[in-house]
């Protein structure tokens, strides 16, 4: 498509709400996704070290396989 200026470009023949909507959605579940995926990966380490620690300190072998 040619647009002959930028409102015409950001009205999109008409369908705008739903394009820079379909746009707003994705950027949004991008955003969610990343977040979560940062939520999840700190909690995973957190829960490794709470492993790693509890199996150390109750062998009385910390460090020892």
């Amino acid at each position: 498509m040619h647009w002959s200026s930028w409102s015409e470009f950001w009205a999109m023949g008409g369908s705008a709400p739903f394009v820079w909507g379909a746009y707003g959605v994705v950027a949004l579940a991008f955003t969610a996704e990343i977040v979560l995926l940062r939520v999840r990966w700190k909690r995973a380490r957190e829960a490794a070290r709470r492993g790693a620690d509890w199996s150390d300190s109750g062998s009385g072998n910390a460090g020892q396989p």
